[in-house]
């Protein structure tokens, strides 16, 4: 009887020294997967999901941890990796504790308009695209880093940035701040100052020539080119300016469009514009704080290699506007 006794213990013993080293000790997961958790999102919907994309390799040891874990009270919104080296406890206490592994918020490409950076980072964070909609209107909220629903755009530097998923508006406003002042080093603040500009006025400028090309080499004379205009007391007259105006709905400025009334329309009023009309790159800015050329006036190359050509006089520019148009006829006629 003693034998049978002591032999049931230790069968007992053993089967929980098993499920503590099942829970706590062994991989239990087969892939790696991603689990988004957001206000609201259930265990149970948690669970499901890692049976279904993770490869739990004992559910039973998963559906223990979460409930000795208490993972139904005390599951946290988030963005969790789970790796196939983690343990069920592991994951019942990442969920718990908010143990998240941080994303890459990116920053690129077309941002010329609120909604397309609300969109762009709702797509990537948690946050909704309508709190930042509001966020980049809000002036208070603006005014605590510096800027102005006008002048927001100057804010961002697009870039790749490391954030947690769950990060809040003004942690993101307080990253893209901090971007911002890494950016402006001593040294391009130097550069602005020498060009006669404040580094605000850097950036609306280099909306501008955001609006103009794609092609980097050459934007520092596209930066020349605008920034001889204004030393000669000349009219931008930007058309990236009256496609702002027209809220970018279309790809084609009319004649009647110069005369929309508008503080952004530089065909009517001289100097800058009031505020950036895109969100620049790194390379408009320096192109801006780099300028090339003695140049007044540009035009689409008649090659329609997306590149342009570059004029000092009126009556050149006009030789170049002339070839383009000759070449565009002539497309439209063999279309």
């Amino acid at each position: 009887m003693p034998a049978l006794l002591a032999g049931a213990l230790l069968l007992v013993g053993c089967w929980f020294a098993w499920r503590y080293v099942s829970d706590n000790k062994l991989p239990n997961f087969r892939h790696e997967t991603v689990v988004f958790v957001r206000p609201g999102t259930s265990a149970d919907e948690v669970y499901a999901e890692l049976v279904r994309n993770a490869g739990v390799r004992r559910p039973y040891s998963l559906d223990r941890a979460f409930k000795s874990k208490k993972v139904t009270s005390y599951i946290k919104p988030g963005r969790y990796e789970v790796k196939p080296s983690h343990t069920s406890v592991y994951v019942a206490r990442m969920l718990n504790n908010c143990w998240q592994t941080p994303c890459n918020l990116v920053l690129s490409g077309t941002l010329r308009r609120k909604d397309q950076i609300a969109s762009r980072i709702s797509s990537q964070l948690m946050i909704d695209s309508a709190q930042v909609m509001s966020a980049l209107n809000d002036k208070a909220l603006l005014a605590r880093f510096g800027f102005t629903p006008s002048n927001v755009f100057s804010l961002f530097i697009p870039d790749t940035y490391e954030m947690y998923w769950t990060a809040g508006i003004e942690e993101l406003l307080s990253r893209q701040k901090q971007a911002y002042d890494e950016f402006w080093t001593k040294e391009r603040r130097a550069k602005a100052k020498a060009q006669g500009l404040s580094i605000k006025e850097v950036s609306v400028l280099a909306s501008i020539v955001k609006g103009e090309t794609n092609f980097e080499p050459e934007m520092p004379k596209i930066a020349g080119v605008y920034l001889n205009r204004l030393r000669a007391g000349m009219k931008l007259q930007a058309c990236p300016t009256i496609a702002y105006c027209l809220d970018y709905k279309t790809n084609r400025i009319l004649l009647r469009d110069l005369e929309i009334d508008s503080p952004y329309n530089t065909y009517r009023h001289a100097g800058l514009p009031p505020g950036p009309i895109a969100v620049p790159t790194k390379a408009n800015l320096d192109a801006v704080l780099n300028p090339e050329g003695n140049y007044l006036f540009f035009c689409a190359n008649s090659d329609f290699s997306g590149t342009h050509l570059f004029a000092r006089t009126y009556s050149e520019h006009q030789k170049n506007a002339k070839a383009y148009q000759k070449a565009l006829d002539k497309r439209k006629g063999n279309s």
